[in-house]
């Protein structure tokens, strides 16, 4: 018989890490059934019919959430056998909220008290039988990132295993006594077990069991919750929350002494006093990006992508063609193989010491907890677009790959927010399209890190101008959901958890030039060797020239459309964004005269002509998988396309705007071009400015 035990606990309480202590490497992540939330489940290491279902990390089980709605139905229909409440001990009395929801559906329950490494350092005392006692389960000590304590809590939840709970947590007499009223009403309409559990979720007007109790017994608790409501004169949610947290008070007040329970000010404290500050914090992100992309491009990481550029073109080009040919291969191997293969995805791996470099930085920032405070500091402003902090979580996501970014975008409460996040996470570049703006960066801007920072600089605004330009559209319209987040203690990085995370990212990097980018490749050298009669041919007398001197026109009010080599290079990124620099390592490998890749796209674009490429190409449709993701999040491929179209409009008005702007500046003075530019420009400040149609009814949900 196979036992099923349930890991639930608030977001940054280290489920994560307790699961994978938990389980190892049996581990298998999906989605729900009918919910695109991310499932994960893995066997307890030793105890082949032991499963663990790690729940999505969430606040409450109040059905407001994608992730509250999984968590509670698969408490409450699925009943697993156990379940192990993970509990930031650090953050006791915000942690305790959910536990008590848990608590009350009577599924025998062991809490994990992590992070107890913290709680011993900020000098707090926690008697842990006193706890233990009050909420009437037992209480484990555990530090999962070192292993502490999980044994005793693999033990103590077995142990509970077949057992009847025995947590029944009593508030005030007078909520006590409505309770009970609505037990006695409702008895025989839901299972004995769960009578208290709808008792306040009925008191509590929560829409979501309405369905699961009939019409006439609702009726019956009504006037119950209204006379409730009229003594305290409050909302009958708001009493039980009070509620909640008054027993919640006097159960941290027993267990931690009066003289302890006071928090001593940390250097996470006096840190966060300045990185989080409203005029400081978003100086500092800047600065923080800035470093990490001098570092990763100028410094560090373009020294090792200069020297593996210098031998990828110089050694190993030259001793691959030169073995083909005294081994007597064929012409069309040879070039294959030399320019095809190793010309282009030698262009995307020769920018792998910058990825690594950046990679490594960016994990670090994400272990020791500063990306966390970003999403903070960036609320109030997103949150001015019609968006919330936790939008900009999944554009942090984003940063490494688009598809987890788009998934990410689960996380946020309100259906309107969490579509506009998913439609536009992508505008942030992720790593495939750091080899682009590596490339133009070297090519024709001394490989400056301002290149890379003014990308991301420019994702978020579009994403900002995003939120206020789609909710204007009637099916987009709603109001915006709060955001809550625990901010995590600062603490050095864990050695093995960075190189993890950094290898992961730089293999998912590695494995996509070996399969994406190489096909990509081929069939662009195939297509630039060979005529419409398959007859070999000049680059410039190719099928893919045909095809790129068809569509080039299309680009030339952006300022790359006179060669169609960049033409081709942007609809083969449409596959995926490293095929932009792999398409023009194939089509400029031969022929060089010793010049590489950076000198001859340096010597065909002008400085505005290469920023103008590099721009659309961060902001217009992403790669086909996080297409897919999108369609995904979105429900319907009317809406995927909807996004799509969205996506191109964006990036063309913007990149015609920018370049036709910047020839009178530093080019040779505007074309004619430039009266587009201003009809698009005025037409999209119009677009920004002009009254919101359902901004009433947001205010109306919003009140």
């Amino acid at each position: 018989m196979v036992t099923r035990i349930a890991l639930a606990g608030n977001p940054n309480s280290g489920k994560t890490t307790m699961f994978n202590k938990l389980t190892g490497s049996s581990q298998r992540v999906g989605n729900w059934p009918g919910v695109t939330v991310e499932r994960k489940e893995g066997r307890l290491k030793g105890k082949e019919d032991t499963i663990i279902i790690d729940l999505p990390g969430i606040y409450s089980l109040s059905p407001y959430s994608p992730e509250e709605i999984v968590s509670r139905d698969f408490l409450l229909k699925d009943r697993p056998d156990a379940v192990i409440n993970i509990v930031d001990a650090s953050n006791l009395e915000r942690n305790l909220y959910l536990t008590t929801q848990i608590l009350e559906i009577g599924i025998p329950t062991v809490i994990a008290l992590n992070m107890m490494d913290v709680v011993r350092r900020e000098g707090i005392k926690i008697d842990v039988d006193k706890l233990s006692k009050a909420l009437g389960c037992m209480v484990i000590e555990t530090t999962a990132l070192k292993g502490d304590g999980v044994e005793e809590l693999i033990e103590a939840v077995m142990s509970a295993v077949g057992t009847r709970s025995e947590a029944e947590l009593r508030y005030s007499k007078g909520l006590e006594g409505h309770i009970s009223s609505v037990r006695e009403i409702i008895r025989g309409n839901v299972p004995e077990e769960l009578e208290r559990w709808y008792a306040l979720k009925l008191l509590e007007r929560d829409e979501g069991f309405k369905n699961d109790i009939e019409r006439d017994v609702w009726d019956m608790i009504e006037p119950i919750v209204s006379s409730m409501e009229e003594k305290t004169n409050n909302d009958a949610d708001g009493i039980i929350a009070e509620e909640r947290y008054a027993l919640i008070g006097k159960i941290v007040g027993d267990a931690i002494g009066g003289g302890n329970r006071k928090r001593k000010e940390t250097m996470s404290d006096r840190i966060d006093r300045v990185v989080t500050d409203r005029r400081l914090g978003i100086p500092i992100f800047v600065g923080v990006m800035f470093l990490i992309y001098f570092v990763a491009i100028e410094t560090v990481g373009g020294w090792g992508t200069d020297m593996l550029n210098d031998y990828i073109g110089d050694t190993l080009m030259p001793a691959a063609e030169e073995w083909l040919i005294a081994a007597d291969a064929a012409e069309w191997l040879t070039g294959l193989t030399v320019n095809g293969i190793i010309g282009g995805v030698g262009a995307v791996i020769g920018f792998l010491p910058q990825m690594l470099v950046l990679f490594l930085m960016l994990v670090i920032l994400e272990e020791c907890g500063y990306m966390s405070r970003v999403a903070v500091v960036m609320d109030h402003i997103f949150r001015r677009f019609g968006l919330s902090g936790k939008s900009l979580i999944s554009v942090l996501v984003g940063m490494g790959c688009g598809v987890p970014g788009i998934m990410s975008s689960r996380s946020i409460e309100g259906k309107t927010e969490r579509r506009i996040t998913a439609m536009t996470v992508t505008f942030i570049p992720c790593s495939a399209k750091l080899p682009v703006i590596a490339l133009i960066a070297g090519a024709l801007f001394g490989q400056s890190a301002l290149v890379a920072v003014s990308m991301y600089v420019i994702g978020i605004i579009c994403i900002l101008m995003s939120g206020v330009i789609i909710k204007k559209w009637k099916s987009f319209a709603g109001a915006s959901s709060p955001f809550i987040m625990e901010l995590p203690p600062y603490h050095m990085p864990h050695l093995s958890s960075v190189i993890r995370s950094t290898l992961g990212r730089v293999g998912s990097f590695i494995r996509n030039a070996g399969t994406f980018v190489l096909l990509a490749c081929v069939l662009v050298w195939f297509l630039s060797s060979y005529n419409w009669s398959l007859g070999a041919v000049d680059a410039a007398d190719s099928m893919l020239a045909d095809i790129g001197n068809s569509l080039r026109w299309i680009f030339v009010p952006l300022g790359f459309g006179d060669d169609w080599e960049f033409t081709m290079a942007t609809i083969t990124g449409l596959l995926a964004k490293e095929n932009l620099v792999g398409t023009l390592g194939v089509l400029f490998s031969p022929g060089s005269e010793g010049e590489g890749l950076w000198g001859i796209v340096g010597g065909m674009l002008t400085q505005a002509g290469g920023y103008a490429f590099l721009l659309f190409n961060m902001i217009c449709v992403p790669c086909i998988a996080a297409v897919g993701a999108m369609r995904s999040e979105l429900g319907s491929w009317k809406d995927t396309a909807k996004a799509i179209l969205y996506q191109c409009a964006l990036a063309y008005t913007l990149t015609l705007v920018v370049y036709q702007f910047s020839t009178i500046f530093f080019g040779d003075g505007p074309e004619w071009w430039i009266v587009l530019a201003v009809i698009a420009l005025a037409g999209l400040i119009y677009v920004l400015v002009s009254k919101d149609p359902f901004r009433v009814g947001r205010r109306e949900q919003d009140a």
